[in-house]
């Protein structure tokens, strides 16, 4: 089982260049940073972690930025989106992007997925948030068309282009491992579909084991290798006995968060998290 770390990189923060060094140098074979453009003034959209919005949701750097930012400082550790918000992006701009990172990095992009929870944000950039679902799966087809061809085309409901040339490709073959986030009643759909792996949040699972057993059937059911499915966990309990549990159900990596604060604050948890492991 390998273990990661996911922050909100924001403005007031740790950098993103010296977090990923440092965590690196104790052994973290992946950090972890998630996005938001911005946040509507309205906040019509109730957070799914209840209670008040946390201000690291608008003060986030820019998710590649970030991550190409970690990638330069260090050499082994894997870059990951945790998750990127497809639904308010442009597929053929950020297949570039991804493939980009990817070339840059040597190979070490994980990209992370979902369909987001903030209607009024993700209709700022044009997704009806009923449709994002379906406005998701298009993207990502698309995307994967423009990573493995040379004349990629895609003809869809929401996507839409004719044979074009956008290079590079992505240094991983056939293209980074596409995660699944979340944990609703047809993600297992999506992971099955069209993703390599899924990766829901630790804390909002009531039993972990029964629901990688039940994606593991699903995907045999589908002609799919289970094995070939990654499982990555956010939000993991930070104890010993909680990581023993995960490694009985086989899980491939566990993801520990850290606030969105300054060194004196992150480093003694990163610490923490890395005795943890060792």
């Amino acid at each position: 089982m390998d273990f990661g770390v996911s922050m909100f990189p924001t403005d007031y923060a740790i950098r993103p260049d010296e977090l990923a060094r440092e965590s690196e140098s104790r052994g973290f074979e992946s950090i972890w940073f998630p996005e938001h453009t911005h946040i509507p003034a309205s906040r019509l959209s109730p957070w799914p972690g209840g209670g008040d919005l946390p201000k690291e949701y608008w003060h986030t750097h820019d998710q590649f930025v970030a991550l190409t930012a970690a990638a330069m400082a260090t050499t082994k550790l894997k870059v990951a989106s945790g998750i990127c918000l497809l639904i308010e992006r442009d597929p053929i701009t950020t297949a570039k992007e991804v493939a980009s990172l990817d070339q840059l990095s040597n190979g070490r992009v994980l990209f992370g997925i979902g369909g987001g929870w903030n209607a009024e944000e993700m209709e700022n950039h044009g997704t009806d948030f009923k449709k994002r679902w379906r406005v998701l799966r298009e993207r990502v087809l698309a995307m994967k068309e423009i990573w493995t061809k040379d004349e990629a085309e895609f003809h869809g409901e929401f996507v839409r282009f004719d044979k074009i040339w956008s290079y590079p490709k992505p240094f991983q073959k056939p293209h980074p491992p596409v995660l699944m986030g979340g944990d609703g009643p047809t993600t297992f759909d999506r992971v099955i579909e069209y993703c390599d792996g899924w990766m829901p949040i630790g804390i909002r699972m009531s039993d972990p084991k029964a629901k990688i057993e039940a994606l593991r059937k699903r995907a045999e059911e589908a002609g799919r290798d289970p094995q070939s499915i990654s499982i990555s966990i956010f939000g993991v309990k930070p104890d010993s006995a909680a990581l023993d549990a995960l490694k009985e159900i086989a899980i491939n990596r566990a993801i520990f968060m850290l606030p969105a604060a300054e060194r004196d604050e992150v480093m003694p948890l990163l610490d923490k998290y890395a005795q943890l492991i060792a």
